[in-house]
């Protein structure tokens, strides 16, 4: 978009006004901003909370800033929501985003090694507010992960009931696969898509593997505690010592689709945040609120 320095009339069939390039910049960005967040809601019917549950999710979200900040556990919270959400089956209607990695024997699959201490670390303040769901607790701790680490601004819409039973080992992607598997975990599995894929690719510039945990040792940026668009930078420069590539992210580089993504979000960095602020927001609400 330019901006001229002169001023730009915005006429109505009513009135005919003259706003300056600033303000019709605010007004273009407040119509983005509507237009972005109703593209995002279309085909949800989000449940109605009370306002005593929304002032329960406002301070709960303060509390995990706090913790998020003294633990440097972003990485740690993001991973938690998204193993909660990445088990969605858009065909069987079952897992997803719904509190079951509350129960031990979520946590004990082998996809969720280490998120014990996730859970452990969060307990405290979940108990502080027993009228907020486990299943939105979790969600909101990734949604808080990205912003105090830099990262876009998530829309969080609360309301999720705690399942009971936790779905069934095996739906979360695995890390030494390509690009055909990614497709069939996202895409077939989950009902994401390609970009999706790519964006919460780029998520990985949080945190690092740890070999006892995955077999996998290192970090994916010089920095794992900043969210920026430093994994595709670091991924499109080739490898380097010290910083871990895994199989599924060169497969990013492998797939000319997929690619095509990686150089977007390398170039830029506010698209990468528009792109990855959609896929978390869709990821989070699996199955949640469907029309």
């Amino acid at each position: 978009m330019f901006l001229h320095p002169s001023p730009v009339h915005c006429e109505t069939t009513r009135t005919r006004a003259t706003l300056t390039p600033l303000s019709c910049l605010g007004f273009l960005l407040s119509a983005f901003r509507i237009s972005f967040t109703l593209s995002l809601n279309m085909g949800k019917s989000y449940p109605t909370v009370s306002e005593e549950y929304k002032t329960a999710v406002e301070k709960a979200r303060r509390k995990l800033r706090g913790l998020i900040a003294e633990k440097n556990c972003a990485p740690l919270m993001l991973r938690l929501a998204w193993h909660s959400a990445g088990t969605y089956d858009v065909q069987s209607k079952t897992g997803g985003p719904f509190g079951t990695m509350r129960h031990k024997l979520e946590q004990s699959h082998a996809a969720n090694n280490g998120l014990e201490i996730a859970v452990r670390l969060l307990e405290p303040i979940k108990e502080q507010f027993p009228i907020v769901s486990y299943a939105d607790f979790y969600q909101l701790a990734g949604v808080v992960a990205v912003e105090v680490t830099g990262g876009p601004e998530i829309p969080f819409h609360p309301g999720r009931e705690d399942k009971p039973e936790p779905p069934q080992e095996g739906r979360l992607p695995d890390a030494t696969k390509g690009s055909d598997h990614l497709r069939d975990v996202f895409v077939k599995q989950m009902g994401l898509s390609d970009k999706d894929i790519v964006a919460l690719s780029g998520g990985h510039t949080l945190g690092r593997c740890h070999k006892e945990r995955s077999g996998f040792e290192g970090a994916w940026t010089a920095n794992p505690l900043a969210f920026d668009n430093s994994y595709f930078t670091e991924l499109l420069s080739g490898e380097k010592e010290g910083l871990l590539q895994l199989p599924s992210d060169k497969a990013l580089l492998s797939d000319p689709v997929f690619r095509s993504y990686v150089e977007k979000y390398a170039a830029d960095e506010d698209a990468f945040f528009v792109d990855y602020a959609e896929a978390h927001l869709k990821l989070s609400e699996l199955g949640f609120a469907e029309a």
